[in-house]
């Protein structure tokens, strides 16, 4: 018997078992794949940051190297080298789990895996015990009950990240994180795309300020977007897809060679036979769990995508990183010690370009909440780092309690706002005023000026380049 089984190898899963080890545990992974790292590694953010990083690479060489007064004649693109680039990169990263996992001594076991007993999980023919078993599956994408997956014409984002040519016509149904990445990896590459979605904006869940700006952005690549509109069915034949849609007082159709549905993903537990165990999931297939991410019972503990602990405020955002983070937190507490993970300090991105990036509370959740607040903004056309970069588009807002000062949001859209996101992090983490960041030197010329005035617009209104 070992002292912590881990079921799925995926950000929360190998995070979990490399700390667990250096805690001094025993531990034994178990992945339903052949390689280790799961949906994000294997199928998710990794490829698709590399098609994103090439497709933008070609978009500017199209674009925007004439301004800089770089000529190139014949551009020209090789889909396939970009897809074997892609695989590549996740080879590389997938290759570095296994080498943490030999340094660590964790024992690797492949196969489905099945919760038997409150301290035992079946692989295949062979039963494994632990004095713990930690749930880390993972999620798969939502199918639309009226536009099932076929992994042809109707896709998964997994299918969409390994297509074998450039479709010359694409619909996209979800204005979410996914949707618009991988509609922007198209768009760039030639693809007439269309994007559908049923809430009143793209990106919904993040700050409208940064939906409406992202949805500028997207429509300078040409991109068609439908808001406020359900679909309702799709026919397929050898060459197209058409997808039907109510707007408001119409009915509309889009005819396409691939659709993507990106409507979501769900918590991947079914195989896991919790329910034998009195294990309860919610609609989603997420399960109940504690603050320190126990299940009802108290030996088998879930983090990562399949968790609902919606009794203690978390926020069931499915995000690689805040799995990684919550993997920390279990097996430290697991282990004796006093961990702690503020959920409302947990960034956002969406890796578009411009970046989209933000983290603490939007303006309608502080109006919903009816907290007294302030909003600094400054853009990025009035930044001389952005402008001798060409990449003026976006803002970064600040949004702080109106008595205190203190930082409650900040919501950015702009280049590089990806990382730069991790000073708003920080600077909330250790409850900053918008006064303290405004105190701070930032080096210039850089994005992260864009952040310090920001700041001084929300501590009354004194911004210095506008």
């Amino acid at each position: 018997m070992v002292d912590l089984i881990i079921i799925g190898a995926g950000p929360g899963g190998y995070v979990a078992a490399i700390r667990a080890a250096q805690l001094g545990m025993t531990v034994t992974l178990i992945e339903k794949r052949k390689t280790l790292g799961g949906t994000c590694l294997n199928v998710g953010c990794i490829p698709s940051k590399a098609l994103l990083d090439s497709s933008e690479h070609y978009h500017q060489a199209a674009s925007k190297f004439s301004v800089h007064g770089i000529k190139i004649k014949e551009l020209g693109l090789d889909f396939k080298q970009m897809m074997a680039r892609k695989q590549d990169v996740v080879n590389s990263t997938v290759s570095g789990i296994d080498y943490l996992m030999n340094k660590h001594g964790i024992t690797v076991v492949y196969g489905e895996a099945r919760v038997v007993a409150p301290n035992q999980v079946s692989v295949d023919n062979q039963t494994l015990a632990a004095k713990r078993i930690l749930i880390a599956t993972g999620s798969e994408p939502t199918p639309l009950p009226t536009v099932p997956f076929d992994g042809v014409r109707i896709l998964s984002s997994t299918e969409a990240l390994s297509l074998k040519k450039i479709p010359k016509t694409m619909v996209v149904i979800g204005g979410g994180v996914i949707g618009v990445e991988l509609a922007s990896v198209y768009a760039r590459l030639g693809t007439e795309v269309t994007i559908v979605e049923y809430a009143n904006g793209l990106i919904s869940a993040m700050d409208l300020d940064l939906g409406r700006a992202l949805q500028k952005s997207l429509k300078k690549l040409g991109i068609a977007i439908h808001t406020r509109t359900e679909v309702t069915g799709c026919t397929v034949n050898k060459t197209t897809a058409t997808v039907s849609a109510k707007q408001k007082d119409s009915e509309i159709t889009i005819k396409a060679e691939v659709v993507l549905v990106a409507v979501g993903r769900r918590a991947y537990t079914e195989a896991l036979g919790l329910t034998d165990l009195g294990i309860s999931v919610d609609t989603r297939g997420r399960i109940p769990v504690s603050s320190t991410y126990q299940t009802t019972c108290p030996s088998i503990y879930a983090i990562g995508d399949v968790i609902s602990g919606d009794a203690w405020g978390h926020k069931a955002y499915m995000l690689a990183h805040q799995a990684s983070e919550e993997a920390v937190v279990c097996v430290e507490t697991m282990a004796g010690q006093r961990p702690h993970l503020d959920y409302n300090c947990i960034p956002g991105v969406v890796y578009t370009w411009p970046e989209v990036a933000a983290v603490g509370k939007t303006e309608a959740e502080l109006k919903a909440d009816t907290i007294d607040y302030r909003s600094g903004k400054f853009p990025f056309k009035a930044s001389g780092r952005a402008r001798a970069a060409e990449e003026s588009d976006g803002f970064i807002k600040v949004l702080t309690h109106a008595q205190t000062d203190e930082v409650l949001g900040i919501h950015m859209m702009g280049p590089r706002v990806a990382d730069l996101i991790h000073s708003a992090v920080t600077a909330m983490e250790y409850r900053a005023s918008a006064e303290d960041i405004a105190r701070m030197c930032a080096p210039h010329p850089t994005f992260s000026e864009a952040l310090k005035e920001a700041a001084l617009d929300a501590t009354e209104h004194r911004p210095i380049h506008i």
